[in-house]
């Protein structure tokens, strides 16, 4: 199979152990500004309930969801969703992430670009993950480059999806730390390093996922490109 060969782990062993040191950065400063108490003595839900109707959102619900870093908003529902931790946490990582998933909330109803272009992509990007695979391994199978490169433009849908992850992200740790400053959530400076340190973990994520993604793309690139030559040897 393809994840066998030497060449495919010699393009994504970088990938795999930049996700690991991802996992390894948020999950280790999530737990240590998890530990550290906010001095406006709120919880996560408490803050969200307070930052939603700073910024004209009352009308979303807030619910909880079972699980760590689980925490999203849901533009379907217009549901903002916490774990137990972030909810219940009077801690800088509760304030720094429930006002994270507030940018979003804040995006959604602002129908911000970036935001509504990865929603458009979701489709597209579900059904070229599996027919990626199908389509280079059909054209790998009959020796076919060009059946073998529709599968990688398929597949290259998912290294889209991930770049135009990336601003959305971004965009709403950036209000997250303007509508914490603005309400007065944060009230020192290790506050305000505590919470942009939970933040730039979390967005490292994405960027050690984009980088894997590009890495599978350029392996699939590489494959594919051999076809015509093991035809003409």
């Amino acid at each position: 199979m393809l994840w066998y060969s030497w060449s495919y782990w010699s393009y994504m062993l970088p990938g795999i152990l930049l996700v690991l040191l991802a996992q390894w950065w948020v999950s280790s400063t999530y737990r240590r500004w998890s530990r550290v108490g906010n001095r406006s003595g709120v919880t996560g839900a408490e803050a969200a309930y307070r930052l939603l109707s700073y910024a004209g959102l009352s009308h979303i619900a807030i619910e909880g969801t079972p699980g760590t870093l689980t925490d999203h908003y849901d533009p379907r529902r217009s549901v903002l969703r916490l774990s137990p931790g972030v909810a219940q946490g009077q801690t800088v990582a509760a304030l720094a992430i429930a006002a994270h998933e507030i940018g979003h909330a804040m995006q959604d109803a602002q129908g911000y670009v970036p935001l509504r272009f990865r929603a458009a992509l979701v489709p597209a990007v579900n059904v070229g993950s599996w027919l990626g695979w199908l389509l280079i391994l059909l054209g790998l199978f009959i020796q076919s480059t060009q059946i073998a490169m529709l599968g990688v433009v398929a597949f290259s849908l998912g290294v889209v999806f991930a770049l135009a992850t990336l601003p959305v992200e971004l965009n709403a740790s950036a209000r997250a730390m303007r509508l914490l400053s603005q309400t007065g959530l944060l009230q020192s400076e290790q506050e305000r390093r505590g919470a942009r340190s939970v933040l730039s973990a979390a967005a490292f994520t994405y960027v050690a996922a984009l980088a894997t993604a590009v890495l599978q793309l350029l392996y699939y690139l590489t494959l594919v490109s051999g076809i015509g030559g093991r035809r003409r040897a």
